[in-house]
């Protein structure tokens, strides 16, 4: 699976996952073979050092299960940061199954995913993404090959 570029019109479905589900040992296995990933101490969450902030990239949903309690992980899905509102929103279109949203995340760029309609490779390309957004861009340079002319 490619997902898309921002700005791509490319309006298809995914193609359905084939292989086992992605898990969160995927998600922290995936997240830690990326360049100076730090995964929280305190809740299922993982950042890249950006000009001496940490920026999240991908952490485990938070679900509010009833009006004014508390939120609840929920070890099935994921929040993946996206590039912008316009890549949300495509991949949001793209397959409703696998991606969604909440009102707690209108106006940011993070779409929900859930695991066990996803598979490892799928997701891999989803976090790799979304590592790229937040991470520095000399980081980023020195991680993606130059492409070859």
């Amino acid at each position: 699976m490619q997902l898309p570029k921002t700005g791509v019109g490319q309006h298809q479905r995914l193609p359905v996952a084939t292989e086992t589900m992605a898990t969160q040992d995927d998600v922290r296995r995936i997240a830690l073979s990326l360049p100076e990933t730090e995964e929280a101490s305190d809740r299922f969450a993982f950042s890249v050092r950006n000009s001496r902030k940490l920026k999240g990239f991908v952490w485990v949903w938070m679900e509010r299960l009833e009006p004014k309690k508390a939120r609840v992980p929920n070890p099935d899905v994921v929040a993946v940061r996206v590039a912008d509102l316009e890549e949300k929103a495509l991949l949001l279109s793209m397959d409703e199954v696998r991606f969604f949203t909440e009102p707690h995340y209108n106006n940011f760029p993070a779409i929900l995913v859930r695991l066990p309609d996803i598979d490892a490779v799928q997701l891999g390309e989803l976090i790799t993404q979304a590592w790229r957004c937040q991470a520095p861009k000399p980081l980023v340079a020195e991680f993606d090959p130059p492409a070859a002319s």
